[in-house]
C-alpha cells in the first residue's frame, strides 16, 4: 500500500499501473503474471498493488537475479511516495 506526495499521483500511476515501469521490470521474468493497481476511492492519493506470480518462489527467484534494476526503480520511485507499507502476501 503506498501514500503518493500531493501532485505525484499520474507520475505513480504511469510507474505502478499494469504497463507501468515496473510491470516492465517483472516481465523479463518467466513466473510473472501481471500487475493491477487499485486507487482508494475515499483517500484519493493511496493506492494497492497486486503483483501477481505463478510463485512466491518465482518472485523471489526474480529479485535476485534483477536485484540492481529493482534496487534502481526502487530507488528513482521512492521521490513519488510519501509512505509504502507492505499488507502480506497472498494466495488465491
Amino acid at each position: 500500500m503506498f501514500e503518493t506526495k500531493a501532485g505525484a499521483e499520474q507520475d505513480f500511476i504511469r510507474a505502478y499501473g499494469a504497463d507501468g515501469d515496473w510491470a516492465q521490470l517483472f516481465r523479463r521474468s518467466t513466473g510473472y503474471v501481471d500487475t493491477a493497481l487499485a486507487r482508494d476511492s475515499e483517500i484519493s492519493r493511496r493506492f494497492v498493488t497486486i503483483d501477481r506470480w505463478a510463485s512466491r518462489q518465482a518472485f523471489e527467484d526474480f529479485k535476485a537475479s534483477s536485484k540492481a534494476d529493482y534496487d534502481a526503480l526502487d530507488a528513482r520511485c521512492q521521490q513519488l511516495t510519501r509512505s509504502e507499507r507492505l499488507i502480506g502476501h497472498f494466495e488465491t
